[in-house]
């Protein structure tokens, strides 16, 4: 019988647990991945599919339509279909915001829990928006004793993200608030880079999530020069998103530049506290499989 997953599922949930289950994931066969892109204007819809033996199969139509906010209508929406590994049946269907938000930030999250200092205190939100919101409980998880600061493209953004959460700090200026963190997490729709390299300082961990276009970059080269960059998949970022594809292409950095994806998850880790580490999140489909395995697997353990 197909399960239906509501977003309302998410009670059951755990940021740590998910990160665990992203990393055992990774101990399984490689995942084969395949992303379809199709533009009209700056309208895209992905269509993304994975499976991995012994997990499952995936099936995710994406669309992210930016002009829908101001119709009043979501940005980004689609559907999720769970497939069993042994029959080919369709095992759940999952609510696409609850797969998107929780593998999205869980993604995030897993690499800062092996690259960011442990004693990292000052967190930047760079993007006020739904991803932004769901950081800041994702990053509370694991750095309980953070300090959150938000700095948006559009003043009101990140003023009613504020008044959403009175503990976060509001940020003036993008450049003072990078230079004092001790983690940026930035998710912005930008095609200019708006993270510059000058300004990062030792010991950093910066978490690029917003661009997934050949088109889009948060960070420039110097920022991809100075600090050991990390990716969650080779496969799904470095020939297709901007942020490596462009300083690549360029001969800006050489290929091993990129130090590990997470089927190298050992070697995600600091030589020194100074050093600046960088992962840039993909995303991807095998991601999304892990995230609504894990999902299924918390629903039903909370049903019995």
């Amino acid at each position: 019988m197909t399960q239906q997953i509501p977003f309302a599922a998410e009670r059951h949930l755990d940021w740590l647990a998910l990160t665990d289950a992203l990393a055992a994931g990774h101990d399984l066969p490689p995942a084969k991945v395949e992303d379809v892109f199709l533009y009209q204007g700056d309208n895209t819809l992905l269509n993304r599919s994975a499976w991995i033996a012994g997990l499952g199969v995936l099936v995710k139509a994406a669309t992210v339509f930016p002009g829908n906010p101001a119709k009043g209508k979501p940005m980004v929406g689609g559907a999720v279909n769970l497939i069993s590994d042994d029959d080919g049946s369709l095992t759940a269907i999952l609510d696409f915001a609850l797969v998107t938000k929780w593998k999205t930030a869980g993604d995030s999250l897993l690499a800062a829990r092996h690259l960011a200092r442990p004693d990292s205190r000052n967190i930047l939100i760079v993007g006020a928006g739904t991803v932004g919101r769901s950081l800041l409980a994702a990053y509370g998880a694991a750095f309980p004793d953070a300090q959150f600061t938000v700095w948006n493209r559009s003043p009101k953004g990140a003023e009613a993200f504020v008044a959403d959460y009175p503990q976060v700090r509001l940020a003036q200026d993008l450049e003072s608030a990078v230079r004092a963190a001790d983690i940026v997490t930035c998710a912005t729709m930008s095609t200019d880079p708006i993270i510059k390299g000058d300004w990062l300082q030792p010991g950093q961990h910066i978490d690029l999530i917003g661009a997934y276009r050949p088109d889009m970059r948060e960070a420039d080269d110097t920022a991809i020069k100075r600090a050991r960059v990390f990716v969650d998949n080779r496969h799904t970022t470095m020939a297709h998103i901007g942020e490596l594809k462009a300083p690549l292409d360029a001969g800006v950095i050489p290929s091993d530049h990129v130090k590990a994806d997470y089927y190298d998850l050992s070697s995600f880790r600091r030589h020194d506290p100074d050093e600046i580490t960088l992962f840039k999140n993909g995303g991807g489909a095998h991601l999304d499989l892990m995230t609504a395995d894990y999902i299924l697997r918390a629903v039903t353990d909370a049903a019995d």
